[in-house]
C-alpha cells in the first residue's frame, strides 16, 4: 500500500489555502479504485478505494445524493452495504454512517483504504416507491451485463473531488466495455480494464457498459460514434439500428454546423426484459460524450428506431446546453447538497425544441408532423401549473410543488424556445433564431467557463432585442401563461378545428370502446373522449353499454367479429344498435356514414402576407 511522506511546508500551504479538512498529499498520485465484476455475491459487487494519505483525524466519504441531468433526489448511498475502513495493518477503523449517503471515518491519518458492496437498482425498481430513473441506475447481471453509472459505485472524499482517479475493473474476459473514459491500454488484458479520470466529475460523467460484443462504430463529420447494444434475449443487434442512427446524427451535425464540442460519442443502449425484474424507467440520460438509453426489448423495430431518434437526438443536443453553455451551479455541482440553476427552460427546453426542429429542417419529418408535435406539447403542458414561474420552478426543482411540474420542461420548456425562436426571427427579418443564440453563447462560454446564473437573461437581452426582455419577464421569470397563437400568427399560422377521417371503432391505435376489467362481457363506449361522427350521428354517448349490434348479442368475442366486419362497411350500410344507458335500454338505427373526427391542428392562415410566409420558411428551413 502507498505510504507517502508529507512535507511540512506543503501541508501548511494546503491548510493556508483552505483546501478543507481532509488534505491529501500524494505527489499527484490518483485515487485508486477497484471494482470487482468477477466475484459477484448475491447480485452485488465489491468496490475498494485507496485514497492515499490523510493528515486529519476525521475523514468524510460520500456517495452522490443527486447527479447532474436527473433533477431528482436519488440517494445512491442506499445501495451501499457493508462499508468498512481499514488501516495500514488491515484492521478496521471506526466508521459511522452520518446519513444515507455519507460516512465518517475516525483516525483518518491511519486510513489505508475503504471497502463496500454495491447492490444494483434495475432489479429493485418494483420494490422502491421513488425508484432511480433507469438510465441513471445500475445493473449487475453476473457474466452477462453490467451497467456502470459510476455515481452508483464510486464515491468521493470531502475536499478531494478535483483529484485524479484510476479505475481498475476486474471483469469476465467474455465481456467488453463501451465508455468514453480514457483507457490505459498498456495495462489492459482480458481480465482487467484500467481507466483514468482527471477528477471525480469525469468519473461520473462517463458511464461504462459491459456486455458481449454487440456494437457498431461510424464516423459523422469528424465525430466517431459507437452504438453498443445489450439485448438480454438476443432480439436485436446494433447493426439493426446503425443506418437510422447514422442518418439522424448526420442530420444533427448539419443542423449544428460549426458547433463541435466532441470528437467521440458513445450510445449505451440497454434493452430491458419487461417480463422479469428489470429496468422499467424508459428514456435516456446525457453526458458530455455519451448517453445511456433504456428501452423495452419487446418494442418492434420501427417504433424502436423512432424512439431512438427522438431520445438520442435530445441527449446529443445536450452537447450544446448544459454541457457547453451552463451556470456555475452545474460547473461546480455539489452532489450531496446541490444548488440548482434557474435555467431549465434552456437546459432541457432548448434541447427538446432542437430535437424536434432539426427533424423538420433536415427533412426527416414534414411540416405537418412538426406542427402535430408542437400542438401535442401545448396540450400536454395543460396538465401542469401554467401559472408557475419557470425560473422559480427550476431553482427549486428538488422540492414540491415544483418537482411534480418537472416534466413540463419538455413540454412548455420546448414551447418557450419555439416562441423565442419565432420572436428572434421576426425581429431579425429571419436571420437569427435560437440556434444562432446558442452558438453565440457557446463561443463565449464553452465546457469550462460557466455563466453567472442570475445574469444570463440580461446578457441574452443585450445580445438581442427589448421584446425578448419583455418575453422573459412575462413568461419565464414571470408567471403569465403564453398565448401561443400570438406567436404562430407572426409566421402565418393559426390553430383551427379540422375534420379528418377516422375509423368506426378505433382512432388509429386508440379505441373508442373498452371492456370492463371485472366483466369482459361488458363492452362500453369510452367516456371523456371526443367521439367520431359514427357515434355522434347515431346519438350514442360515452358510457353506453352495448347490448346488441344488428341483432347479435355483444360479448368480447362478438365485438371482435363486428369490428372485423366494419372494415367492409360502406357509408350506406345500415346498422341497428341497442345500448344500456343509465339503466334504460336505448335503440338507434341509421347509416354508418364515413366516420370523421374534429381535431385541432396548426395550419397556415389564408391570404397571409408573403413576408410572413418567408419568415416561416426561415424558421422551419433554416
Amino acid at each position: 500500500m502507498r505510504k507517502i511522506i508529507i512535507v511540512f511546508a506543503l501541508a501548511f500551504l494546503c491548510y493556508a489555502c483552505g483546501a478543507g479538512k481532509s488534505i491529501l498529499s500524494n505527489n499527484g498520485s490518483p485515487i485508486l479504485t477497484t471494482i470487482d465484476l468477477v466475484n459477484v455475491v448475491d447480485d452485488r459487487v465489491q468496490v475498494e478505494i485507496n485514497p492515499g494519505v490523510f493528515t486529519t483525524e476525521t475523514v468524510l466519504f460520500r456517495i452522490p445524493k443527486t447527479v447532474p441531468g436527473t433533477y431528482s433526489t436519488d440517494n445512491y448511498g442506499k445501495y451501499i452495504q457493508d462499508f468498512i475502513a481499514l488501516d495500514y495493518e488491515g484492521n478496521q477503523l471506526e466508521a459511522s454512517k452520518l446519513d444515507e449517503n455519507s460516512w465518517n471515518i475516525v483516525n483518518g491519518v491511519q486510513l489505508d483504504k475503504i471497502k463496500y458492496w454495491v447492490n444494483d437498482t434495475y432489479d429493485t425498481e418494483n420494490e422502491v416507491v421513488e425508484a432511480v430513473f433507469s438510465p441513471a441506475g445500475t445493473n449487475i447481471s453476473k457474466g452477462s451485463n453490467y451497467m456502470l453509472n459510476l455515481h452508483g459505485f464510486v464515491g468521493y472524499f470531502d475536499g478531494l473531488k478535483e483529484i485524479a482517479y484510476r479505475l481498475e475493473i476486474l471483469k469476465p474476459n467474455c465481456l467488453i466495455s463501451t465508455t468514453s473514459l480514457k483507457k490505459k491500454t498498456e495495462y489492459v488484458n482480458g481480465d482487467k480494464d484500467v481507466f483514468v479520470a482527471d477528477r471525480y466529475f469525469e468519473v461520473i460523467d462517463n458511464p461504462i457498459m459491459y456486455a458481449k460484443a454487440n456494437s457498431e462504430t461510424f464516423e459523422i463529420n469528424g465525430i466517431t460514434v459507437t452504438l453498443s447494444l445489450f439485448s438480454p434475449n438476443g432480439v436485436y443487434k446494433a447493426s439493426d439500428l446503425k443506418e437510422r442512427m447514422m442518418a439522424m446524427m448526420g442530420a444533427q451535425k448539419r443542423f449544428l454546423g460549426e458547433v463541435n464540442s466532441t470528437k467521440e460519442y458513445n450510445i449505451l443502449l440497454y434493452l430491458s426484459d419487461v417480463n422479469t425484474l428489470d429496468a422499467k424507467g424508459f428514456g435516456a440520460l446525457e453526458h458530455h460524450t455519451s448517453t445511456v438509453v433504456v428501452l423495452p426489448e419487446a418494442m418492434p423495430l420501427e417504433p424502436l428506431e423512432q424512439a431512438m431518434v427522438d431520445v438520442v437526438s435530445h441527449e446529443f443536443f445536450h452537447i450544446v446546453t448544459p454541457l457547453s453553455v451552463h451556470s456555475r451551479e452545474i460547473q461546480y455541482f455539489d452532489f450531496n447538497d446541490p444548488k440548482m440553476s434557474m435555467h431549465l427552460w434552456m437546459y432541457e427546453g432548448t434541447t427538446e425544441y432542437f430535437a424536434n426542429l432539426f427533424q423538420i429542417q433536415q427533412g426527416l419529418i414534414t411540416e405537418d408532423d412538426f406542427y402535430v408535435r408542437m400542438l401535442e406539447k401545448m396540450n400536454n403542458a395543460k396538465y401542469y401549473d401554467d401559472n408557475m414561474s419557470f425560473t422559480l420552478m427550476s431553482e427549486n426543482i428538488l422540492e414540491e410543488p415544483y418537482e411534480e411540474n418537472y416534466a413540463n420542461v419538455y413540454e412548455k420548456g420546448a414551447l418557450i424556445n419555439m416562441c423565442l425562436d419565432i420572436l428572434l426571427r421576426e425581429k431579425s427579418n429571419g436571420e437569427k433564431g435560437m440556434l444562432w443564440l446558442m452558438k453565440e453563447l457557446s463561443k463565449k462560454y464553452g465546457a469550462n467557463v460557466p455563466f453567472e446564473d442570475k445574469a444570463l437573461l440580461d446578457e441574452i437581452v443585450s445580445m438581442t432585442y427589448p421584446e425578448v426582455d419583455s418575453f422573459f419577464k412575462q413568461h419565464v421569470v414571470g408567471n403569465r401563461p403564453i398565448n401561443y397563437e400570438v406567436f404562430l400568427e407572426k409566421v402565418g399560422l393559426g390553430i383551427s378545428n379540422v375534420e379528418e377521417p377516422a375509423g368506426y371503432f378505433f382512432d388509429g391505435q386508440v379505441p373508442y370502446i373498452d371492456v370492463d376489467v371485472e366483466n369482459d362481457s361488458v363492452v362500453y363506449i369510452r367516456k371523456g373522449i371526443d367521439l367520431n361522427s359514427f357515434f355522434s350521428d347515431l346519438k350514442l354517448q360515452g358510457g353506453d353499454v352495448f347490448k346488441s349490434i344488428n341483432g347479435s348479442e355483444i360479448t368480447i368475442e362478438s365485438i371482435r367479429s363486428i369490428i372485423g366486419e366494419s372494415f367492409g362497411w360502406v357509408p350506406e350500410t345500415v346498422v341497428n344498435i341497442t345500448v344500456e344507458r343509465n339503466g334504460e335500454v336505448v335503440s338507434v338505427e341509421g347509416k354508418v356514414g364515413q366516420p370523421s373526427k374534429n381535431v385541432k391542428k396548426i395550419v397556415p392562415l389564408k391570404e397571409v402576407d408573403s413576408n410572413l410566409t418567408a419568415l416561416r420558411n426561415a424558421w422551419l428551413k433554416g
